[in-house]
């Protein structure tokens, strides 16, 4: 015979606990972790499980988070959907993971599926903050921006782009590149991201020649439109805003028999975990993924739980120093 299914009134018997106490412990919440490790414990050895839909009944919560990715064909992006569902798992939660495709106008239908399916967060690395919709959604559904700022969000992990663009023009500007190129997955329709507007603003502060082109997140893509930039008059130095971006830059000057860094310089700007074994390494701006995860993840939780206190966290960026940059011999 199938056994029977543990009550979380015997887990409370058997931790001494009650039976709301229990549920805290067993979703992370209000107890210490040694009460949290001993619930667990008792709950494993009884093959306590919880029912899921008892759960939302009970709760009126699904349990299921809303994670829409700008677009995975980022590998950063792909790292940050693995760990935020992984996290979310650990806090007896579920990722719904959508992905907009880098499409502005997919990424408001999809939050609003994602509202309308009743998911308790959402978590969205936008690809237009600045869209309209995000007041009227962030009204009715608790969310957490990751990257950037979004007008009425529940918690934000916002990049300190000001500090990632400028470490990595200065440490340009002082290895002697003038003449730079700048590939941006940012759409002529989502002018505003400050990512793109402090790269403008650096250049003139530090008297660059900054030429700013779009390049999609796919490597076939990104090596399109790195190609093109490097079969004319190149630049001596190539800033992607997206690792998987400068990935692309590696094939198209593979393609035309350009060294890095002898002919062109490379750099990057989310360190993904592939980028160290390139060769030669990708120099590139460092967001500490993990951190941004466990940040994540908390603001989501807490919110979802009732947590009416908006919260901002301010992600420092740092340098990332490899092979890809070298100095400029000659004036570009």
């Amino acid at each position: 015979m199938p056994r029977k299914r543990a009550t979380i009134r015997e887990v409370a018997q058997a931790t001494g606990l009650s039976p709301a106490a229990v549920s805290y412990a067993l979703r992370g919440m209000q107890v210490s972790e040694e009460t949290m490790e001993r619930v667990r414990a008792a709950a494993a050895e009884l093959g306590y499980e919880a029912d899921p839909i008892a759960r939302a009944l009970a709760s009126g919560r699904t349990g299921m988070i809303g994670l829409l990715c700008g677009s995975l064909e980022d590998l950063w992006q792909q790292s940050l959907a693995v760990g935020i569902s992984r996290g979310l798992r650990e806090k007896d939660r579920y990722a719904l993971i959508l992905d907009a495709f880098g499409d502005p106008a997919r990424e408001r239908a999809l939050a609003q599926q994602l509202r309308d399916q009743r998911v308790d967060g959402l978590i969205v690395q936008p690809i237009d903050p600045a869209a309209a919709f995000w007041a009227e959604l962030c009204e009715s559904l608790p969310v957490v921006a990751i990257g950037d700022s979004i007008t009425g969000t529940a918690g934000e992990v916002v990049f300190d782009n000001r500090s990632g663009v400028t470490l990595a023009l200065e440490h340009l500007r002082a290895l002697g590149h003038r003449r730079i190129a700048v590939l941006t997955s940012t759409q002529a329709s989502t002018p505003d991201r400050p990512a793109d507007v402090h790269v403008t603003a650096e250049a003139d502060r530090l008297g660059l020649d900054i030429q700013v082109a779009t390049a999609p997140l796919g490597l076939a893509g990104a090596t399109a439109a790195a190609h093109e930039l490097l079969s004319g008059d190149k630049p001596s130095a190539v800033f992607c805003f997206a690792d998987s971006i400068a990935y692309g830059v590696y094939a198209a000057a593979q393609e035309l028999g350009l060294s890095i860094p002898g002919d062109v310089s490379v750099m990057g700007y989310d360190d993904h975990p592939m980028s160290g074994l390139l060769s030669p390494g990708l120099t590139t701006v460092d967001w500490d993924i993990a951190g941004i995860v466990r940040a994540a993840v908390r603001l989501i939780s807490a919110a979802a739980d009732g947590g009416a206190r908006r919260r901002r966290v301010m992600q420092k960026p740092t340098l990332r120093e490899r092979g890809s940059v070298a100095q400029v011999t000659e004036p570009s």
